[in-house]
């Protein structure tokens, strides 16, 4: 029987990669998370037995606990944020439904270290237009919702990437980047496994709009179109990032709910005389 204070794999599934989702905290004891080094996207570890220690850092917050059968370990460590003043539930079945329904899961090795204030540092170009804005909302929805993103001189990347422990992308010779015919959006989403549907959708659109083929899909020129848009309203380069987040996060839930839904307008006319019919 479901806990009370237990939140299905399905509900979770929905909330993961949208702005008001919970924080999802993988609690997994090392013995089991050594057995299969994976994470539930956008979700991060914290050690259960110190959740007396950091679960006031939660406070007013909604949370979801992780453990390996979403069972004493997601529980207690669940119990103990409630009582720090967090909304929190475990995950009914742990790790262990989640990977047994076949949802994505990002694997460990794929991230880059974390900093010493617990995410992750990237650097790139200043003066996004389309995969320097997609890749960090990717990043912050579904991977690390930490993640600091550097913008600066295209001559300094590399630089800053060495002297600071960032992680260089959508530049050339490094990992994270375009590959053939894939944007770096397409190489990000392929290499932390993120087989979300609308995902996949929305890396054609990207990749159409970065790499000017516009006849890929049709949202292409829209998005292009948008993403120009954004770069001449914004001087600072951060301020355009938060501003894409919320574009970026429209793309998604098209790309997820409403590809289907059309909108149509008929005039007041043309209802009178469709009306008298």
């Amino acid at each position: 029987m479901a806990s009370f204070n237990a939140i299905s794999t399905e509900k979770l599934l929905r909330l993961i990669g949208t702005p008001k989702g919970p924080v999802v905290i993988d609690v997994r004891d090392e013995e089991d998370f050594a057995a299969q080094p994976l994470l539930l996207p956008a979700s991060f570890r914290r050690p259960y037995e110190s959740v007396g220690q950091w679960g006031a850092d939660y406070r007013g917050r909604w949370v979801v606990v992780v453990c390996q059968k979403g069972k004493k370990l997601s529980e207690g460590v669940a119990a103990w944020l409630r009582n720090a003043g967090a909304e929190a539930e475990a995950l009914e079945g742990g790790f262990e439904a989640w990977r047994a329904a076949g949802l994505p899961l990002v694997p460990v090795a794929a991230l880059p270290g974390e900093n010493a204030n617990g995410g992750t540092v990237w650097v790139t170009r200043a003066r996004p237009k389309i995969d320097r804005i997609a890749c960090p909302w990717l990043i912050r929805r579904f991977v690390d919702p930490s993640a600091t993103f550097l913008f600066v001189a295209a001559t300094e990347v590399e630089g800053v990437a060495a002297r600071f422990d960032a992680m260089p992308f959508d530049v050339e010779n490094v990992f994270w980047s375009h590959r053939d015919e894939d944007c770096t959006f397409d190489t990000m989403v392929k290499e932390f496994g993120l087989t979300f549907p609308a995902l996949q959708h929305l890396s054609l659109i990207v990749r159409a709009a970065d790499t000017d083929r516009l006849d890929l899909v049709p949202e292409a020129a829209g998005l292009l179109a948008a993403s120009l848009g954004l770069s001449r309203m914004f001087a600072d380069d951060l301020e355009q990032l938060e501003a894409g987040m919320t574009f970026y996060d429209a793309f998604y839930r098209w790309a997820r709910d409403a590809t289907q839904e059309k909108h149509e307008w008929v005039s007041h006319v043309a209802k009178k005389a469709k009306n008298h019919e």
